[in-house]
């Protein structure tokens, strides 16, 4: 049984896909002990799933809305993003598919030259095309309402009609084993085609990932060659030792909350 402050805040982050203690604590008035201990129930429940300073909406069978998304940890997704830039040159072709972190990537991308970015990711394709610096390709296919990627066998087909100089990937969630996870199987069949198709792949996704769950599968970590991220927990940083997997941390020690 939930109480009538943990029913409104579990609405909260429905809302907006992530709530903050010291928000929360300002907005029903209460102490920042109080609100740790509701969501720790929330958390317990499997409602919520902790992160730095609050929770964000845990479920592992449907996504948090693409604007909410986009708000979450926006300043981590921005430095991740030219971060990722850095490692992409000039004169480069690539992949970039659907994601928030993937927008934070393609926008950083901005300031290259002579880019080829081929993207299942309306909102990408929104981004770059006023910029005759890049030129764009995008797939055709069945386009998501929620979030303007475009997904099934048509954009799989389309993406396998090449082979870049790299692949930039968001997902969903990240297992503890290092299992890459999404929650739609027709955009983890675009992203396994992406992969399959690049040089050198490119995982970017801020540390809230690690907290999530998802039920589809999209590969492995050991798939990856150079995972950026704000924070990498201890068993994550281990399996990208053991396979020889570049880890770029672009802020933050990799540890929780602290306060739960």
């Amino acid at each position: 049984m939930l109480s009538e402050r943990q029913t409104q805040i579990l609405e909260l982050a429905k809302r907006s896909g992530k709530v903050v203690v010291e928000d929360l604590a300002g907005q029903f008035q209460v102490s920042l002990q109080t609100i740790r201990k509701d969501l720790n129930g929330l958390c317990d429940a499997r409602l919520l799933a902790r992160i730095h300073g609050g929770a964000i909406l845990s479920s592992g069978v449907e996504n948090v809305d693409y604007d909410a998304r986009r708000a979450i940890a926006a300043q981590e997704k921005a430095i991740i993003g030219r971060a990722v830039a850095d490692l992409i040159p000039d004169n480069a072709s690539l992949f970039i598919n659907i994601g928030t972190t993937t927008e934070a990537v393609a926008q950083a991308l901005l300031r290259k030259s002579g880019l080829m970015v081929i993207t299942n990711n309306i909102n990408v394709a929104s981004l770059m095309r006023p910029y005759p610096n890049v030129e764009i390709v995008i797939a055709g296919g069945v386009v998501r309402r929620a979030d303007g990627g475009i997904v099934g066998e048509a954009a799989v087909d389309f993406i396998r009609q090449f082979k870049v100089d790299y692949a930039v990937i968001g997902v969903s969630a990240i297992d503890a084993d290092g299992s890459l996870l999404d929650y739609d199987y027709r955009e983890v069949r675009v992203a396994q085609a992406i992969m399959s198709n690049a040089r050198h792949v490119i995982l970017a996704a801020d540390g809230s990932k690690f907290d999530r769950t998802a039920p589809v599968r999209i590969g492995h970590l050991s798939q990856v060659h150079s995972f950026v991220t704000d924070r990498a927990p201890a068993a994550i940083r281990a399996v990208c030792a053991r396979h020889e997997l570049a880890l770029i941390e672009t802020g933050g020690d990799g540890s929780d909350d602290g306060e739960a």
